[in-house]
């Protein structure tokens, strides 16, 4: 690389390297660009990448190694198809190894100076099992890729647990001998468990007012709007007249939450050697050269550090976005439905990796049929005391780099969403005359007679001194602006504030 372009070795290293780093790509993919302005922090077509090496050389951590190849990720990521994935088995495939990461069980237990934590065990355990054929000479699926295919299929076809059950038993009586599929529907479950594809189940009220858990998991109605956890019909009405000796009907709840703990996943990360090095990037990794290359360069990551040095000693304690929107999952103008996702991104991540679907993390599905408005607060309350336990206790995990146990802790820094998912989460209304979540009471709004809402002109105030847009009246409400931009309001104030409003009871009853 430190070869003059000009020089036939180059330019034949340079086809290599441009070969390796796209070929068999389709066709608009992207690949990070290791030029000396990119650094391999931008994503590039295989003409911008070209296009940039030739004019400004490859970077110097780069050419040392430093930046190792970043379309293979060190084996921790696959490649992200822009069309989409090319089947059923090959998603299957891409999520195996996404949840794997092609971990070595030796590797990792070999000489390590301390004992790993159970959660540790368990996963390379599992490991292991991913390895095992299904049946003696099987090149087509292990035990593991097996299962997650059974499980993808039962969710697709809403096939009930005694149906897959059943076909459990089927493959258990065809599969030839020696083959290792289990013999229960427990059993198969177990494995997705340890897979950390499991989740909860949360009972919520029809009106949104409570989650039955705590105080309420024992309760039948709700505490607030008094209508029950269940659904009713007729034939229940007529058959609470039989018999006491009838068999009870298994009750359905009339709305669920679906909560993906976060803890698990958190740890997943750091049970491989090169995840584990990636999530230290924003310390050890990062370029400092005055350009917000990365969140780490932003000033709420530096208050954060600033405020709570305890936290920011250790570069392994997580650093959180939360992002949600509602979507219709039917994808259809005819129906009326919509399901809120709640995503939890780590920023620790270098930033070729931390905004890859393959590490978000899915933290909750607040169901519908409507938008949950303001009391979507109560179906955040799970993943909430979840954070609130990972700031102030932590929880022990396996370092694969170095090892050793840690504490592992982490923090919620911002939420990505727009302007009304805003208003919900934070619950300041986000219209009307006190719109601006930076203004606060100080908005400065116009009602608009003949347009029937509300405009907001107090924009110039936040324009420098001087400025001549200050004096410009014609162009805006006829009006010199002479005042300083509002000032934010600290922490303690808006809790000062929102103490002195009338509590808010949730629900929609």
């Amino acid at each position: 690389m430190h070869l003059p372009q000009q020089a036939e070795e180059w330019q034949k290293g340079f086809k290599k390297f441009i070969d390796h780093k796209f070929g068999g790509t389709l066709r608009g993919e992207t690949a990070p660009c290791p030029c000396t302005r990119c650094r391999s922090m931008s994503y590039e077509i295989v003409n911008e990448v070209r296009s940039n090496l030739l004019h400004r050389g490859f970077s110097e951590s780069f050419i040392l190694g430093e930046g190792e190849e970043k379309d293979s990720f060190g084996g921790i990521s696959e490649r992200v198809d822009n069309e989409g994935g090319t089947g059923d088995r090959d998603s299957v495939k891409d999520m195996m190894e996404s949840l794997i990461r092609g971990s070595i069980h030796g590797e990792i237990m070999g000489t390590e100076s301390e004992e790993p934590n159970e959660s540790a065990k368990t996963f390379f355990k599992l490991l292991t099992e991913a390895k095992r054929e299904l049946y003696p000479g099987c090149k087509e699926a292990t035990k593991i890729s097996f299962i997650v295919r059974l499980f993808q299929i039962k969710c697709m076809y809403g096939l009930s647990n005694s149906a897959l059950e059943a076909i459990i038993g089927l493959f258990s009586l065809l599969l030839p001998e020696g083959h290792c599929v289990p013999d229960t529907l427990e059993k198969a479950q177990k494995v997705v468990r340890d897979l950390g594809l499991d989740y909860e189940k949360i009972h919520a009220c029809i009106n949104d007012c409570v989650l039955f858990r705590k105080e309420y998991a024992d309760m039948d109605t709700c505490p607030t709007s008094g209508e029950s956890r269940w659904k009713t019909s007729n034939s229940d009405e007529k058959e609470g007249s039989c018999s006491d000796d009838a068999a009870p009907k298994r009750r359905v709840p009339q709305k669920i939450l679906r909560y993906f703990p976060v803890t698990p996943r958190l740890q997943r990360l750091y049970m491989r050697a090169n995840t584990s090095e990636y999530m230290r990037w924003h310390k050890e990794g990062l370029v400092e050269d005055g350009k917000i290359r990365h969140p780490a360069n932003s000033m709420a990551w530096k208050h954060m550090d600033q405020q709570f040095e305890d936290f920011a000693l250790d570069p392994r304690n997580v650093r959180l976005g939360l992002a949600s929107d509602g979507f219709n999952p039917f994808g259809m103008l005819n129906v009326t439905y919509t399901t809120w996702p709640v995503i939890l991104i780590p920023y620790n991540l270098p930033p070729w990796l931390c905004l890859k679907q393959s590490f978000w993390m899915m933290s909750m599905l607040i169901p519908g049929p409507k938008s949950p408005g303001n009391n979507i607060d109560v179906y955040l309350q799970p993943l909430i005391d979840e954070l609130k336990d990972l700031w102030l206790k932590g929880v022990q995990t396996w370092d694969a780099k170095v090892k050793k146990n840690f504490t592992l802790r982490a923090v919620l820094l911002w939420t990505i969403n727009d302007f009304p998912a805003y208003g919900m989460l934070s619950g300041w209304s986000t219209k009307g005359k006190f719109a601006c979540p930076y203004c606060n009471k100080d908005t400065d709004y116009l009602w608009l007679k003949y347009g029937s809402k509300h405009c907001y002109m107090g924009h110039r105030r936040f324009l420098p001194k001087g400025h001549k847009w200050h004096r410009n009246k014609v162009s805006f409400n006829n009006k010199v602006e002479n005042r300083d931009p509002p000032v934010p309001l600290t922490g303690e104030q808006v809790l000062q504030q929102y103490e002195s409003f009338e509590q808010v009871t949730f629900g929609k009853a």
